[in-house]
């Protein structure tokens, strides 16, 4: 899932791309209207956005945002007085957090939206027997636990929900890691190895396949094989 980040205080922003990253989103920062309204107009999955920025406002990001998508939003500012909420949500907004916040209530807030805009979320994931729940961030195959990190389970989520499409290694690093990652493809080589070596070779029969010229996909079996 990617989140962006619209906030001009630096060291805020710094600690929220840090603290959603280890909790498996792909986070992209903006620090001002302007390049917040431009970001928010890719591909985002939810927008954390400012309201006191400098520029262009961040009611202003919200209005223009909304005459181009239904992208969930919500609000963090400072004041906290009822007709600044009431301003907010009029204008779009899908939840407002007033400053200071702890990061149990984001990520609770975030849970909350994301849920309303899809409807019901798939909390468990199965292929063979393979298992993935997102719930209590726990995989399992053939009953017995397996041990990822955060990362990990971000990819085999990702790959759990394309089971039997290919997935290229771009694809894989924007929804995994975010578009404006700093590195190559070659870390996606590195963690489908890691994945691999925990969900694929303790076990008899292997999932997590390579396309050849594609990527890597997770399906049952292999056509022709």
């Amino acid at each position: 899932m990617r989140i962006l980040v619209v906030e001009d205080d630096r060291d805020l922003a710094r600690y929220l791309e840090l603290a959603l990253t280890h909790e498996g989103y792909a986070v992209s920062v903006a620090y001002d209207g302007e390049e917040g309204l431009r970001l928010a107009s890719s591909d985002q999955d939810l927008v954390l956005l400012d309201v006191m920025l400098p520029g262009l406002g961040g009611m202003q990001v919200l209005q223009a945002v909304r005459r181009r998508s239904g992208v969930p939003v919500i609000l963090l500012t400072a004041r906290d007085h009822t007709e600044d909420k009431v301003q907010g949500l009029d204008l779009g907004a899908d939840d407002y957090l007033t400053k200071p916040f702890k990061l149990e209530e984001l990520l609770a807030r975030i849970r909350s939206v994301v849920r309303r805009q899809q409807g019901p979320v798939q909390d468990v994931l199965e292929i063979a027997d393979l298992r993935l729940d997102r719930l209590e961030r726990s995989v399992q195959r053939g009953g017995h636990p397996i041990d990822l990190t955060k990362r990990e389970f971000a990819l085999l989520e990702y790959l759990m929900r394309h089971q039997s499409h290919p997935q290229s290694r771009e694809a894989i690093l924007e929804h995994v890691w975010g578009y404006d990652f700093y590195g190559t493809t070659n870390v996606v080589d590195v963690y489908i190895y890691q994945l691999r070596s925990k969900i694929d070779e303790p076990f008899e029969r292997p999932l997590l396949h390579t396309v050849r010229g594609v990527g890597y996909v997770l399906r049952e079996d292999v056509p022709g094989a």
